[in-house]
């Protein structure tokens, strides 16, 4: 349904040094860098990315949307605490420890937001092992 989605941020270097320790443990990689572009997608050939930082098109500070988060798919309970983890590590902020939420059976959530103030969600739905 979604083809990608972008993340704004005034440090390219930065926000790739974040999302490279965040994305690790659900196994995603930078396939594409340059100077105002980072995307990430599956560590296997020719794979494409779904995820891009980078700078604004228009040239203005990137700003996190007020009401705007992006959630994250991952297999195992253990990637939710690694991802969530990770990104407190690489100097992101909580907003949601890792646990139960009650939005459906077995949602298992993490929050947290990047360097830039994005909001970003990692979310297991499968009943623990």
């Amino acid at each position: 349904m979604i083809s990608y989605a972008t993340l704004g941020s005034n440090d390219r270097q930065a926000a790739r040094r974040f999302y490279d320790a965040v994305l690790a443990p659900l196994g995603l990689k930078s396939t594409y860098a340059d100077d105002e572009f980072c995307g990430y997608g599956p560590d296997a050939p020719d794979a494409k990315a779904f995820l891009w930082i980078c700078k604004p098109y228009d040239d203005a500070p990137a700003t996190a949307g007020n009401g705007s988060m992006l959630a994250l798919a991952a297999a195992t309970r253990a990637q939710v605490d690694a991802v969530h983890a990770a990104a407190l590590a690489a100097g992101g902020r909580c907003e949601g420890k890792p646990g139960l939420r009650d939005y459906a059976p077995n949602f298992y959530a993490a929050y947290f937001r990047d360097l830039d103030g994005n909001k970003l969600a990692v979310v297991c739905t499968a009943a623990e092992a």
